[in-house]
């Protein structure tokens, strides 16, 4: 439905965000400034003990330091409740007063329309309960008995019976003042040559609800072996579109959003057997392969929903179809995983032989689409001529050619790369982003002197070693000077340094710097612990206490000192922050550039495209060189070693001001 224009901004105007998120999160007392209309906690949307959820109530916006989400007072609703957008906003119009808008007369006449058939459909669903406990359901209660569904489950699932009787339900509700066209247009009789007729008879009856629990269609599963179709979904109706509906879509959704694992089974009986054995969030679709719609609404409920599909023939298959409907729609965060039954077993009788956990090792070891995509275009064949290996190379370029997120397109070039040269039985090169190749005389491609400019610091922390793998690194990796570090880390460095000055720029650069390629993890540490502490009030102190003291100051004096301005010179640090990103983000264009035309050439598929396109990424990198180039000034020695022109002599004192250098490198505060 439309909204007029001002609904929205009333809404959030007269419900205050602090209190919608209050119900669910305990403030910080301490970090918190009611007054000032500033709010902080933990995260609800992921485990942390430390409030980095920042609520700004004048503004109308939360933003997570530690996972990035944000958003306003509706997206909150939406994400906690996992409701839609409609939805949310009806909650919070009842909650703060506000009638929702009305609705055209035509509109309203269609709603009202709608409801009278949701009722009908719910008439049908008590009158085929009634009718399992009858003489006549003899069978159907054997059957659901050797299924292993109980009474009180059969009562859970609103299980039912349509006998033999083609005329019997029909009849049944035309009693009670329903009329035939009622009947006809909610899907649950026909129209044949001898006059209308139940759709339904001879079935198991399954009722399927929308997201908001009403009745909207019907499953029926045959019990006779020679029947046309086993199962039989009601006919597409105002209220029902088996493309775009779900089986269990609605308490499947209130328990993924309470936490439990988003499941994708293939039929009733499946879903059923799942949700009997503690796999809440299950859900299906409705006797047709996933859809486009269904493939919205599962990533709606979860960010990445498993596919608990039969191992038989037609699983893999059913799972190979959604990889190509999935692909193009690849989101950052929003993906599949695809767990394949072993011995051709569904999920109810691999329940049933060897229970629930091991279904739960099933979905423990769910596989990445990229390595489904990777299982359908190579097995069963035999790659042992450059035609068919260039044939699998084709085929795999085209699959990954429809993503459209350029980010997610890379890494799955990566593990494609990966799982190439494992087939061709080549042991995978290391990633050197950083590498140049030099010829016979020392110089590289374009003619400048080497060595080769080495890989980040190998050195690794000894607590690294140990096991702890964080704390304390960064004295290893951040010295001034150390060996191998690459100009790329010197940049990273002064990064680092201009957001531990001015803190107050990390809101505003947190995609870019959560973006931030750090090989070194070191240097990936530091840069998390920036986001995730960025609203502390001491960040210095929060960054100790969880990575280590000694290297916080080291990164300062590591950091070149033309790239640190003193405190409270904000707008200058900000133009030197996006420089250094700029840069960074140059570089490693280029470096990827070069690494695709490497894989190009090596396959024969260079071009004059490949060849502009490395041009264009050489001098976007050449630009920066003659930018650096052009600030080079007379320089002086800074107490630590660095150099630094006159102009700059006020500035370092400023910034190393109250820094002890004698320590033998482990400075700290005098």
């Amino acid at each position: 439905m439309s909204l007029p224009p001002g609904f929205l901004e009333e809404l959030r105007n007269r419900l205050p965000l602090a209190r919608v998120v209050g119900r669910k999160v305990l403030w910080d007392a301490r970090k918190s400034n009611q007054a000032k209309g500033d709010f902080w906690a933990p995260c609800p949307f992921h485990q942390e003990k430390s409030a980095s959820f920042h609520v700004d109530d004048r503004k109308g916006f939360y933003y997570c330091f530690g996972c990035h989400e944000k958003g306003d007072a509706i997206s909150f609703v939406t994400r906690t409740e996992n409701v839609s957008f409609i939805e949310a906003v009806e909650i919070l119009a009842r909650e703060a007063g506000m009638p929702m808008p009305a609705q055209d007369p035509r509109a309203a006449e269609k709603v009202s329309r709608n409801t009278r058939l949701a009722e009908v459909m719910e008439m049908a669903v008590q009158h085929y309960r009634l009718q399992l406990g009858t003489k006549g359901a003899d069978g159907a209660r054997a059957y659901l008995a050797r299924r292993g569904l109980s009474e009180s489950a059969q009562k859970r699932w609103e299980i039912g019976w349509a006998g033999d009787d083609r005329h019997g339900m029909a009849k049944a509700l035309k009693a009670k003042g329903v009329t035939d066209d009622l009947l006809l247009e909610a899907g649950l009789t026909g129209e044949g040559q001898g006059g209308t007729y139940d759709r339904f008879w001879g079935r198991i009856i399954f009722p399927i609800r929308d997201a908001r629990g009403r009745a909207i269609a019907l499953g029926g599963r045959s019990l006779d072996p020679n029947a046309r179709a086993k199962y039989l979904n009601s006919p597409q109706t105002p209220l029902f579109d088996k493309g775009r509906n779900l089986f269990n879509h609605g308490p499947a959704r209130e328990a993924a959003g309470k936490g439990a694992q988003l499941i994708v089974a293939e039929g009733y009986m499946d879903v059923i057997a799942l949700v009997e054995a503690g796999f809440k969030g299950v859900v299906a679709p409705l006797g047709t392969a996933i859809t486009e719609d269904q493939l919205g609404l599962l990533w709606r409920i979860a960010d990445e929903p498993v596919l608990a599909l039969d191992g038989d023939a037609a699983g893999v298959r059913a799972a190979m179809r959604v990889i190509d409907l999935a692909l193009p729609r690849l989101e950052a965060g929003k993906g599949l995983r695809f767990a394949l039954l072993p011995g051709g077993q569904d999920p109810d009788e691999l329940i049933k032989a060897k229970g629930a956990a091991a279904m739960q090792a099933v979905l423990d070891a769910a596989q990445p689409m990229v390595r489904l995509l990777w299982q359908r275009e190579t097995e069963g064949k035999v790659f042992d001529s450059p035609e068919r290996k260039a044939a699998l190379d084709k085929a795999l370029r085209a699959a990954i050619a429809t993503i459209r997120d350029p980010s997610i397109r890379g890494h799955y070039g990566e593990e494609i790369k990966r799982l190439r040269q494992e087939l061709w039985g080549q042991a995978a090169r290391p990633f050197r982003p950083y590498e140049r190749r030099l010829g016979r005389d020392g110089r590289d491609a374009r003619g400048r002197m080497g060595p080769v400019v080495a890989t980040p610091s190998a050195k690794a922390s000894p607590l690294a070693a140990a096991g702890d793998g964080v704390r304390n690194i960064l004295w290893d990796v951040l010295l001034a000077g150390a060996p191998g570090a690459s100009p790329d880390d010197e940049l990273r460095r002064n990064v680092f340094a201009i957001l531990l000055v001015t803190p107050a720029l990390i809101p505003d650069f947190a995609q870019d710097i959560e973006g931030m390629d750090c090989p070194d993890p070191g240097h990936a540490a530091l840069r998390d612990g920036l986001l995730r502490h960025a609203g502390a009030p001491d960040l210095r102190a929060a960054l100790a206490r969880e990575i280590g003291g000694d290297g916080v100051e080291s990164l300062l004096r590591a950091a070149h000192i033309l790239a640190i301005r003193p405190p409270g010179e904000t707008e200058a640090a900000r133009l030197d922050l996006a420089e250094a990103l700029a840069k960074l983000a140059a570089r490693r264009g280029y470096i990827d550039a070069v690494r695709e035309g490497e894989d190009d050439i090596t396959g024969g598929q260079a071009d004059e495209w490949l060849t502009r396109r490395l041009g264009q990424a050489a001098a976007e990198v050449d630009a920066t060189r003659r930018k650096e180039a052009e600030d080079t000034r007379e320089v002086v020695v800074a107490p630590n070693g660095l150099s630094l022109d006159k102009d700059e002599k006020e500035r370092s004192a400023q910034v190393f001001s109250g820094i002890d250098f004698s320590r033998g490198g482990r400075g700290g505060r005098a």
